[in-house]
């Protein structure tokens, strides 16, 4: 059993990535309803926070049926985190969960998400505000380091791991790279083999099969995996990747009726919570990714992207469920 303060996950954890835009509660409830054992809100600006936003403040809602569930926020001020998290606190959240590894460039120049990698010093100060500003238990997520040539994940994990922090994710990857390129987990083996940490370290970064899971997961001995972009219009993957743990066979590929019914119960969440036509209107992103590599799809993208209501999702759902169901009859 992992524990991160006083949460109990399973013996090897799934853990959901905190994605801009992607990750918030419609998505986490089929994430969860799938496998996910510990998910991440999208992640919130503390200064968006402490100005009360709307957006920053929308991010906050989490619910009952997806916990345990973190909040993460990003920032580069050490008032303001720590303000930030006192807020975070209000929605009883299961952990906060701080960002030093978004390598987006208007987040970086702030110096926030992981433009802090140039100054562990910095990092520390900004994770020590937040520790000592909850009870909850603090998480962090980081990179290797700034570029090739300034790699300090060792320094960073033992520092953080000092000021109080439950738990580490290691995205394997530098801010230089973004995400291209190969994630290198031979870092995270080595934290792991660190004597003096203690705390539980997550591996993330490339995992977008059931066969790498547990290739990863054997080869460098983190203790559990953080998913994020192969969960995008697959949530699937996460009881799929528990399944050939227990056996090493692969559940069968979810088929047209199971990406159907995915979809209707996002639309349907995102309308709950975002309004009808809001809702929809964000479903969009996400047509492509669930019916990826599904032939024949293209010409119902474009009857899914002109939805507005619920209603015409059912008339359309139907419409596309039937004509797979006669295509797979002539096949």
């Amino acid at each position: 059993m992992v524990k991160i303060g006083n949460i109990e996950l399973p013996e090897f954890p799934l853990l959901l990535a905190p994605m801009e835009d992607v990750s918030d509660p419609p998505f986490r409830r089929l994430c969860k309803m799938h496998g996910a054992d510990l998910m991440y809100s999208e992640f919130i600006s503390s200064e968006g926070l402490i100005r009360d936003a709307m957006k920053s403040r929308k991010k906050l809602d989490i619910f009952d049926y997806e916990r345990p569930v973190g909040i993460q926020i990003f920032g580069g001020d050490e008032e303001a985190m720590a303000m930030s998290a006192r807020i975070v606190e209000t929605v009883n959240p299961d952990l906060v969960d701080i960002n030093f590894g978004c390598p987006v460039k208007k987040v970086v120049c702030k110096g926030a998400g992981a433009g802090v990698l140039k100054d562990i010093d910095l990092m520390v100060r900004l994770t020590k505000a937040v520790v000592t500003s909850t009870h909850l238990p603090v998480t962090v997520k980081t990179r290797l380091g700034w570029d090739s040539n300034s790699i300090n994940i060792d320094e960073v994990a033992e520092r953080l791991q000092e000021t109080g922090i439950k738990a580490l994710t290691i995205h394997a990857r530098t801010r230089g790279q973004m995400y291209k390129g190969e994630a290198d987990w031979e870092h995270i083996s080595r934290i792991k083999q660190n004597p003096n940490i203690e705390i539980p370290i997550f591996g993330n970064g490339d995992i977008d099969s059931p066969e790498k899971a547990l290739a990863y997961k054997q080869k460098y001995a983190c203790d559990g995996i953080m998913i994020g972009r192969a969960a995008i219009g697959y949530p699937w993957i996460f009881n799929e990747i528990k399944h050939f743990f227990e056996t090493g066979e692969h559940l069968p590929e979810p088929g047209i009726s199971d990406r159907l019914l995915a979809v209707r119960q996002h639309a349907e969440w995102s309308a709950e919570w975002k309004g009808e036509k809001l809702g929809l209107i964000e479903m969009r992103q996400h047509y492509s990714n669930y019916f990826r590599g599904v032939p024949h799809f293209k010409e119902f993208r474009k009857k899914f992207l002109e939805v507005f209501t619920l209603e015409e999702m059912d008339v359309l759902i139907k419409e596309t469920q039937k004509f797979y169901e006669e295509y797979q009859a002539q096949a």
